[in-house]
């Protein structure tokens, strides 16, 4: 009878191979670390004996000293021998094999203990090699010298630093040099702390550091960039080691942020780690460049090779942008998506759908009214007293409405950008926000400083503008058919299965309009009309349009016709088109496979048949040809689980449950489900968007820094010093051979 291969992934057998084959050992304590090195979870319960009697290692999972040959017909393992080598990865890149070696998922303290024995296992394969050679070993790290082991502490302490400085969002410095003269001395925060963990007793800084010159850096510019770097580095590798045990991933991008060196795109990845936790993890700013060609090619080669993950299994992508900006991203989305069909482009769950589509239009009016409303938005939001100012003005022109003063108070108090119906309570704030801007920038009582009063004068003057306002009524009535659709795809897992049900309605109704423009945009127009009216706006034709018909021949121009031919259809056919583009077929199948959630088929009845819809992610599932059965046997469960019960109302909720194990194809379809943008997040998922936004809020641009934002958004991510240690000394040997500690001048201060 052939013995077979006790490792994870491993198929060799003795039969088939001229390898060794090893019995586990009897001795109790030798035998568990086998076992937790196989994660095996299976082997775990059994007895030293029953191991070494029905189960083997072949010797691929053993370092080469620990065989020996004896003979050419004997190979024995030393007595200290432990397998080490193991491949607990490749399951993931083959969906259809059916794994029979399950693979136990370590918890932090398991994962450090092996790390530990791996080391002590070196130590002792070094030791018995110096024996052999007939030299001495040290007890401690015997194959690093006294000064080696010193600077390895010395640097362990400057990454403890570095780590303080970017978990706090401390700038590398406190003030430059160019700056006025209330600040005159330039101090480097990187060396405060180094003078201040040497005063608390770091002898291995104070051995480095002691014969530096007190004015002057104790470590350069170039190699405090090393530490950020080499940091920034491990925190995304360790990231994206998760994502790549996950498999399936989706692509989602923000606004672009300004850096010190130029624009740069956040970039997040979001997938379901080994716990079956949905999560959203920032990994870089990547440098923006405006051809979208290359930008997409860079963003290509940066997920497959820089980051060795592979697209084909990308199954979602989204990006924010708006403007000129946002129409890169669109094509850039687009570009990926002839290569790799199944990465969707979706709204992000973050944005309401109408502001999303807004910002898809490529028209200057409709961005000139995003942009307003944005600065707005943030001019109320910097003092309560201006807050105040506008619930003041509301109450003055809704008297007669208490309820609507209410209603108007609390949107205005809001982030307008996250509201569904932004345009609805834009436009009924329109004539309130005016008179308040009108009264701050008069400032008879002389209330108001001179930044407040001018950029109170700049919106006035773009609020009171015809083609804003008939720019936002007909941004209201346009994206009024896609609001409820929109609103239900941020809510609850049944409300996102109705909305993508509910597509066809959707485009129905916007075709119905696109086909009788003319009907729907008198309407609008008058609305329009009336609403300048009441604020005494000038009704007429951009100046800049006349400017241009100067240079042809002149005719009269109607501005109800133009600003149809101009406005009204450019922005319904976008909005069409838009729509039809982020709700593919395969995005919307996707979405109606929400069934699958039981909360879901509780409310249809357990009447859906969901195998039509499952045939967009089929070769993704690790047992296709089961799948429905399975889907019958999971239908089977819960309409006839016991009254006590209760139903999981998400995909989060479902893939925690204890039974979902038992259904593997379920299981892995909800797992790509979950990862779509456009699905809520919920829980601690958001954590990555929000913690950016804090970070370039609290951030000043010049203090700016890739490498401490990296340390700064993911603070959560454990940070082993030994590796990074070894990290800093593989990219940099050149730093560990130099014994002098480089000092320079003020004149080579950080640049933050």
């Amino acid at each position: 009878m052939p013995n077979f291969c006790a490792a994870p992934n491993c198929t060799r057998k003795s039969t088939q191979s001229d390898l060794a084959f090893f019995r586990f050992p009897r001795d109790p304590d030798r035998c568990r670390l086998w076992v937790e090195n196989c994660r095996r979870a299976d082997l775990e319960e059994k007895t030293p004996d029953q191991l070494n009697k029905h189960y083997r290692l072949c010797a691929n999972h053993f370092e080469p000293a620990m065989i020996c040959k004896t003979s050419p017909y004997r190979t024995v393992l030393r007595d200290t021998a432990i397998p080490t080598i193991f491949d607990l990865t490749s399951h993931l890149n083959n969906p259809h094999s059916r794994h029979r070696k399950r693979i136990k998922i370590l918890t932090d303290e398991e994962v450090q203990r092996m790390k530990e024995r791996r080391l002590e296992s070196a130590l002792e394969q070094k030791k018995d090699k110096n024996e052999e050679d007939g030299t001495e070993a040290s007890d401690d790290t015997p194959q690093l010298t006294s000064h080696e082991k010193e600077l390895r502490q010395f640097l362990k302490s400057l990454f403890e630093v570095i780590i303080v400085i970017g978990k706090q969002n401390l700038p590398l410095r406190f003030c430059s040099k160019d700056e006025p003269e209330t600040h005159p001395v330039s101090v480097s925060v990187f060396q405060a702390l180094l003078e201040s963990r040497m005063n608390a007793g770091d002898e291995f800084l104070k051995a480095q550091f002691e014969a530096a010159a007190v004015n002057e850096e104790f470590w350069s510019v170039s190699q405090q960039r090393q530490l950020l770097d080499t940091c920034e580095k491990y925190i995304r590798d360790e990231l994206l080691q998760e994502v790549r045990e996950s498999r399936f991933f989706s692509l989602v991008t923000g606004e672009l942020v300004e850096f010190p060196e130029g624009q740069h795109i956040p970039v997040f990845l979001r997938f379901v780690d080994q716990s079956n936790t949905v999560r959203e993890e920032f990994v870089e700013f990547l440098a923006f460049d405006r051809d979208e060609k290359i930008m997409a090619e860079k963003l290509e080669s940066c997920i497959t090779k820089e980051w060795d993950l592979s697209l084909e299994h990308c199954r979602g992508q989204s990006h924010a942008g708006s403007g000129v900006f946002g129409c890169k991203m669109k094509m850039i989305a687009n570009q990926l998506l002839e290569k790799y069909p199944l990465a969707v482009n979706t709204p992000c769950s973050t944005c309401a759908l109408n502001i999303h589509l807004a910002n898809c239009i490529p028209l200057t009016g409709v961005q000139v009214v995003m942009s307003v409303l944005k600065r707005t938005d943030a001019f109320f939001k910097a003092s309560p007293l201006l807050q105040a100012e506008l619930d003041s003005a509301i109450s003055i022109l809704n008297q007669d409405n208490p309820e609507k003063v209410n209603y108007l108070k609390e949107s205005s108090r809001a982030t307008w950008t996250d509201l569904h119906n932004l345009f609805e309570v834009a436009v009924d704030l329109l004539e309130p926000l005016l008179l308040c801007m009108d009264s701050i920038h008069d400032n008879e009582d002389f209330k108001w400083n001179d930044q407040l009063t001018s950029d109170a004068y700049a919106i006035s003057e773009a609020l009171a503008d015809f083609e804003f306002v008939v720019t936002l009524v007909i941004l209201k009535n346009a994206l009024s058919f896609t609001r409820a659709f929109g609103k239900n795809l941020q809510g609850e897992t049944l409300d996102v299965f109705f909305a993508a049900n509910s597509l066809t309605a959707v485009l129905h109704s916007l075709h119905e309009v696109l086909e009788n423009v003319e009907v729907y945009h008198e309407f609008w127009f008058e609305e329009a009309v009336n609403r300048a009216t009441a604020m005494e706006i000038l009704i007429k034709v951009p100046r800049l349009f006349l400017r241009k018909q100067q240079l042809f021949e002149m005719m009269e121009i109607q501005t109800e016709a133009f600003f149809k031919d101009y406005l009204t259809l450019p922005v319904m056919e976008h909005i069409t088109q838009e729509v039809r583009d982020i709700f593919s077929d395969n995005h919307t199948k996707a979405l109606k496979c929400l069934s699958l959630v039981p909360a879901v088929m509780g409310q249809l009845k357990f009447n859906t048949s969901e195998e039509a819809q499952t045939d967009v992610f089929r070769s993704d599932l690790p047992q296709p040809d089961t799948l429905p059965a399975e889907l019958h046997c999971w239908k089977i469960k819960w309409k006839h689980r016991g009254k006590e019960v209760s139903l999981p109302c998400t995909i989060n909720e479902t893939l925690q449950h204890s039974d979902v194990k038992f259904f593997p194809n379920v299981n892995a379809f909800l797992r790509i489900l979950a990862s779509l943008p456009v699905l809520k997040l919920g829980g601690q998922g958001e954590t990555g968007q929000k913690r950016l936004l804090a970070y370039l809020s609290d951030t000043p641009m010049r203090n700016r820094s890739k490498g401490l934002a990296m340390l700064n958004i993911n603070y959560h991510i454990k940070l082993d010093l030994e590796e990074m240690v070894e990290c800093y000394i593989k990219t940099y040997p050149e730093e560990e051979s130099d014994n002098q500690v480089v000092a320079f001048t003020e004149t080579e201060m950080p640049d933050g």
